[in-house]
């Protein structure tokens, strides 16, 4: 099974995601671990990534789609959850080219709607574990009192610098002129389902569940 999810950031996407690995057995190909992993492997496409990432270049859809590629032809698990990527529609078109060339379907597309004033008050409240990546918010699952992660037992937290209402709706702006457009490519080709991004964590997780079957 592969699928798709969609949303603005901060909707929950990673936390779902990591579900889905340790449940379905799942591989998140999330575009940003996909580089640094390539950066630091090697490989022929990994010196292309290092190449570009130090000359402070924007890494090209090419470069990401060969990268997928890799992973598609490599150990499949449980299928793949696509997190970050397409933000394009030209992108949306170059993975549906790969996954038919692969012989690979596309499954599911999940959006992860939410409300913009109440994503400003989730995000600019998280910290993240400095170890396993583990999230908190100020509000709704504070950092625990003993100053020990509750999932891997690390002592810090940190904060995304850009983790502040300017930046974020800056992000909101990006998001929408860009990526939206595919809520509406996916409809069309009958593969988008929504749920609810704001949900409590257990709620969406049965939502996705429900969709995937």
């Amino acid at each position: 099974m592969n699928i798709i999810l969609l949303g603005p950031p901060g909707a929950g996407k990673g936390t779902q995601a990591r579900h889905l690995v340790e449940t379905r057995n799942m591989i998140q190909l999330s575009t940003g671990d996909m580089l640094r992993e390539a950066k630091d492997s090697g490989t022929e496409m990994g010196k292309i990534v290092a190449d570009v990432m130090a000359r402070g270049d924007l890494v090209t859809d090419e470069i990401v789609i060969g990268l997928i590629r890799e992973k598609l032809e490599g150990d499949k698990a449980g299928g793949f959850i696509f997190d970050g990527f397409p933000r394009t529609l030209g992108q949306a078109d170059a993975l549906a080219e790969l996954l038919s060339e692969k012989g690979e379907n596309l499954d599911a597309v999940i959006e992860m709607q939410v409300d913009d004033a109440a994503l400003v008050s989730r995000i600019t409240g998280r910290s993240t574990c400095s170890n396993c990546g583990e999230v908190y918010h100020d509000e709704t699952k504070p950092w625990p009192a003993d100053g020990k992660c509750s999932n891997c037992g690390g002592g810090s937290q940190k904060r995304r610098a850009d983790d502040n209402e300017e930046s974020l709706k800056q992000r909101l702006m990006e998001y929408y002129k860009k990526t939206s457009p595919l809520i509406g490519y996916y409809y069309a080709k009958g593969q988008l389902s929504t749920v609810d991004g704001l949900g409590e964590i257990e709620g969406v997780q049965a939502a996705i569940s429900d969709i995937l079957g």
